[in-house]
């Protein structure tokens, strides 16, 4: 038995889609990084009860910190982005979060650029106050070596592909990188939105971007270029109907980047059917019903769509492209970083 409700969501569940597939669904999927983090900064002594751990996000994360503040008896200050909603600002206040909402700009980018700014405002006002970095620190890895035990366990001596949005690469990475342990033959897809310097698509502009919570307009330093074997980089009109075809074909609901990697992980799936294909769906869909949801008589059916394989950054185009990275170095514009070692 649980003792609190953020050690029940950092465990998925796992969900058979067909006999070549598995779908990691998660309720809110960054408790399992956020939670062992905090862990591991208590045990460290980085942090003590009552202090004030602080970050950036655009949803997900701010739950999932909010939630294991409350489990550790710490403060939680959230500088949110525009894409917080009401329900989820409602969750965080009353677990004691205090939030601060960025005023609404007219792109994603600009938003998430001014909300980095403002955390070194608050740092420099609050000396004391603990900067998660969940954009850069490699300690939010920690939480998905029990997840790449359970996928192992369940799913056996198989050959994987893992496919899921690339954020701040702390889910696919890491989940990637644990497997590999035991099997390094494990191929990762990673997922991207266009108009993001992560992986290089930034000169494509999407004028639906809203798939908060992948991609970025600035460079993340936990995103390990080199473990990746291959990168869709799927728009809005593609993500949506993905979004829509996993919840009429098999009952999920959940967001749009779980919508995008649906998309890849079929294509990936029928390029090689010997391999099992692990999805990762790291939220539901409730904040993306008025923008995608409520617009599934327009998503197109998947057999409709395929994406253009490209060899080259410059020849991607929407609404969907594939190619192989081939665990390359990071683009000059994400170039932030060296290889991660992860913390034991």
């Amino acid at each position: 038995m649980d003792h609190h409700i953020a050690d029940t969501l950092s465990r998925p569940a796992l969900v058979r889609l067909d006999d070549r597939t598995t779908c990691l669904r998660f309720e809110t999927m960054k408790v399992a990084s956020a939670l062992a983090a905090v862990r591991h900064l208590l045990e460290c002594g980085t942090v003590c009860a009552g202090d004030t751990l602080v970050d950036s996000s655009s949803g997900i994360y701010a739950h999932a910190l909010a939630l294991a503040c409350h489990r550790h008896g710490l403060h939680c200050h959230i500088v949110a982005s525009t894409t917080v909603d009401k329900t989820l600002r409602a969750q965080l206040e009353i677990l004691g979060a205090t939030v601060e909402p960025m005023p609404a700009t007219a792109s994603l980018k600009l938003d998430q650029s001014r909300r980095v700014a403002r955390v070194h405002e608050i740092l420099r006002d609050n000396p004391r106050h603990h900067w998660m970095r969940q954009y850069h620190d490699d300690v939010h890895y920690l939480g998905y070596r029990p997840i790449a035990d359970v996928v192992r366990a369940e799913l056996g001596p198989v050959p994987l592909t893992v496919v899921g949005g690339v954020g701040t690469g702390a889910s696919t990475g890491a989940l990637a990188k644990f497997l590999r342990e035991s099997d390094p033959s494990v191929e990762l897809v990673g997922v991207q939105p266009f108009d993001s310097v992560t992986f290089g698509s930034e000169h494509v502009h999407d004028p639906e971007i809203i798939i908060a919570g992948i991609g970025s307009s600035i460079p993340f330093a936990n995103v390990d270029h080199t473990l990746y074997d291959t990168v869709h980089w799927v728009g809005f009109d593609a993500a949506l109907a993905g979004a829509v075809a996993l919840l009429r074909e098999h009952a999920i609901f959940a967001g749009l980047s779980a919508g995008a990697a649906y998309l890849a992980a079929r294509w990936e799936q029928q390029l090689d059917p010997d391999r099992h294909v692990v999805l990762l769906a790291p939220d539901t869909g409730h904040r993306y019903v008025d923008a995608a949801y409520s617009r599934h008589s327009e998503a197109l059916p998947l057999t409709e769509l395929e994406p253009h394989d490209i060899t080259a950054l410059a020849d991607m185009d929407l609404p969907w492209s594939r190619m192989h990275w081939n665990r390359a170095e990071a683009p000059p514009a994400a170039s932030a970083r060296q290889p991660i070692p992860v913390a034991s």
